[in-house]
């Protein structure tokens, strides 16, 4: 498997065509009945706005570094300023087209206790004449993109989807589609569809046994003029259908927390992983992973880079490959994570030999939170603070040590002179929910503390591991080497 694409995933270049929808959380508690009806009354405390539909495939995306675009119909209404507003911040290249008499499709949950008490749906079907305002659109952008992804939820947006198919195909485009449908026809010229089981079964797929499930399935694809399927089997994984391949790929074994979205995973990582240019069996290999990762989490949920590295870390252990975040993606990838809820932790020093101590305090500060970032000196600042000696391994060495371990997710550079040699401006950039420092110092004394206290956030020192230290490993060398001489 080319496991040196996830450092490429920057590369894929991929449009979303389909049906937008805004997912809306209430959440609250609930301590009474209503006394005008037998319902829960639940307090309102917070409420989140999510993209979802065809925009939630996108999301998934833009989170695997992929760059994005997204084409879809939203109405000139509140909720549909409220996706685009959504987008933007998940940096989705966004061509919504606005159709007056219709709304946004909005799918408002009321979640009280992690339980869903009810969901209102907000929505109209479009028709095709709205659709092919999307169809023009399309022609109008498809240059700019190597990928064309098709997200069918039935809701109108996709009316003219066989002239869409045919417009990408002419231009030299790859066409996935997570159908809707049964009718496979409609699908006609696509590189992949993505059915789950009950689709397939829909579409006329034989289940009886496992060869007559491959058999039904070629001859479906052979029948709709479509070049191979992904058939996503729920507990039984998934299989990669062509005319004259079948590979199957088991469950990953994972506790199911919520398979909402987990479709939408799926077509978004092996899209992702084709436009890096991953063979077509590896990236149904990493959709496979990611799938299981996305299930294990609340909600519709993304799956980021980091994570799958670190799910496929038996196969990078056995190639001598490593995933690390290329320094400019690093505040994306962070802003992402805060944006799923994720609690994050900020630590920083030179890290110039790296030593048990340094692992047991970086696992320490990991475990304060759900993600670790590590600002990390520069030469230029270290060569200022220990003297010209130092460093003694170059920054990009040092950030590759560092990343590779497993309490790490992310390493950022800091150092230039206008910095002062500390990381108090990457630490606003960031606003970590806590900063941790090791050594005595007071709070007072610790760069970014003021900021951090001030967003609400905590601060922690920990304590150094006795005995170990960069400049004592160093002396160590130094004497061993006068020793043999």
């Amino acid at each position: 498997m080319e496991f040196s694409r996830l450092q490429k995933l920057n590369q894929a270049r991929v449009l979303v065509v389909g049906d937008v929808m805004l997912d809306r959380y209430w959440h609250g508690d609930t301590g009474r009945i209503s006394p005008e009806a037998p319902v829960p009354v639940v307090k309102v405390s917070s409420l989140e706005d999510k993209a979802g539909g065809a925009a939630n495939v996108a999301k998934n995306i833009a989170h695997l570094d992929g760059q994005v675009g997204l084409l879809g119909l939203i109405g000139e209404d509140d909720n549909g300023v409220s996706l685009t507003r959504i987008l933007e911040s998940e940096k989705i290249a966004s061509q919504l087209v606005t159709v007056e008499e219709l709304p946004t499709i909005a799918k408002m949950r009321v979640i009280s206790r992690h339980q869903q008490v009810v969901r209102l749906d907000l929505e109209e079907t479009f028709s095709e004449q709205h659709s092919r305002l999307l169809l023009a659109r399309l022609e109008q952008v498809l240059d700019d993109y190597d990928f064309v992804l098709f997200s069918d939820y039935n809701k109108g947006a996709l009316s003219a989807i066989k002239e869409m198919i045919a417009l990408a195909k002419s231009a030299g485009k790859t066409v996935l589609i997570d159908p809707k449908s049964s009718d496979l026809s409609l699908y006609r010229g696509a590189d992949y569809i993505t059915p789950n089981l009950n689709e397939f079964k829909l579409a006329g797929g034989q289940v009886g046994s496992e060869q007559e499930l491959t058999d039904s399935a070629r001859q479906l694809i052979a029948d709709n003029g479509i070049g191979a399927m992904l058939l996503t089997r729920s507990e039984q994984g998934m299989s990669l259908i062509c005319a004259t391949e079948k590979h199957d790929f088991p469950a990953q074994v994972l506790e199911v927390s919520d398979v909402t979205g987990a479709g939408d995973t799926v077509i978004a990582t092996l899209t992702t992983m084709l436009g890096a240019g991953m063979a077509p069996k590896d990236a149904v290999e990493v959709a496979n992973i990611a799938a299981g990762i996305a299930v294990s989490k609340l909600g519709a949920a993304t799956v980021s880079p980091e994570e799958l590295s670190r799910k496929m870390g038996q196969y990078l252990r056995q190639t001598g490959e490593h995933y690390q975040t290329p320094f400019d993606d690093v505040l994306k990838h962070i802003a992402f994570a805060k944006q799923n809820g994720e609690k994050i932790v900020f630590t920083n020093g030179c890290f110039d030999i790296l030593h048990a101590g340094h692992v047991r305090y970086l696992a320490q500060a990991k475990s304060m939170g759900d993600r670790l970032v590590v600002g990390l000196n520069n030469d230029e600042s270290i060569t200022r603070l220990k003297g010209p000696q130092r460093p003694i391994n170059a920054l990009k060495e040092r950030a590759m040590v560092l990343s590779a371990l497993a309490s790490v997710d992310w390493v950022i550079p800091f150092g230039s002179e206008a910095e002062n040699d500390t990381p108090a401006k990457l630490i606003e950039q960031i606003s970590p929910d806590i900063l941790v420092k090791g050594g005595d110092y007071k709070v007072s004394e610790i760069a970014g503390a003021d900021h951090v206290l001030s967003q609400g956030g905590h601060v922690e020192v920990l304590a150094f591991l006795d005995g170990c230290s960069t400049s004592g490993i160093i002396e160590k060398a130094k004497l061993g080497k006068t020793a043999k001489s």
